[in-house]
């Protein structure tokens, strides 16, 4: 006769271990003893909980070399950057340069501008007719990216940010992104040739996407700043709108 939880046979171990967060199978049951260390370690509950929570697919049998790794990754996975569809006004963002008459926000589509692809966008973010810069910093620690995460595995890094002009004004629009090591060092850019769109454009709004893949051990924090300003010099709001930005980890 069983006389405690650990006579149960390890399948049944594995599915009810399973059932628990993965921060207390981590950092509590694993050091029960010898035999939940076992079981903790197994791909099996790691499988086991991707299905669970509705990562697994057949298809990702032969790619994924670690199946805790690719469950934390998943239920970390989100987008770190803070209000970037201007839904909490200015708040998250450090202005770097706020020239001209300054940032302002908007309501989409806006005066001689076209809608989002998402629906779910209200609000953008638009530039003057002097240099318009904003940016966030983020600490990847503080967002549950611990550093052997990040040294051991290097998950790859998606930046996307979305951007169009008016249809009776040209624009400017510029992005940078940097993986920074703990003392502030770059460690790898995206720094593109700023776009610049003409006067009588489709206004459409445009995406920009990049994967930061190999980069160096040691990224700490992430660097995003972009903006632009108007290319007529027209007093008011004429510049690049911005909206929809993200960075994503998986």
């Amino acid at each position: 006769a069983m006389t405690s939880i650990g006579d149960l046979p390890e399948d049944v171990l594995v599915e009810l271990l399973s059932l628990l967060p993965a921060r207390d199978l981590l950092r509590t049951c694993r050091l029960v003893c010898s035999q939940w260390r076992y079981v903790v370690d197994l791909t099996t509950l790691w499988k086991r909980k991707c299905q669970r929570d509705g990562f697994y697919r057949q298809s990702l049998e032969r790619s994924v070399s670690d199946w805790k790794i690719f469950y934390m990754l998943c239920r970390l996975k989100r987008n770190l950057i803070k209000n970037p569809c201007a839904e909490e006004n200015f708040q998250h963002w450090t202005l770097d340069k706020n020239g001209g008459d300054k940032w302002k926000i908007e309501d989409l589509p806006g005066a001689h501008g076209n809608d989002v692809p998402d629906p779910t966008v209200h609000k953008y973010f638009v530039t003057s007719y002097w240099p318009c810069l904003k940016s966030q910093l983020i600490t990847l620690d503080k967002e549950g990216y611990w550093n052997q995460l990040m040294d051991e595995n290097r998950p790859e890094i998606t930046v996307k940010d979305w951007y169009a002009a008016r249809f009776d004004c040209g624009c400017r629009y510029e992005l940078t992104v940097r993986l920074l090591a703990e003392d502030g060092t770059t460690l790898e850019e995206f720094h593109p040739e700023p776009v610049v769109i003409e006067q009588w454009s489709d206004a459409k709004w445009r995406e920009i996407s990049h994967t930061f893949r190999n980069y160096p051990a040691g990224v700490r924090h992430i660097f995003f700043q972009h903006g632009g300003q108007d290319t007529q010099f027209w007093a008011g709001w004429y510049g690049v709108r911005v909206t929809n930005s993200s960075i994503t980890i998986g």
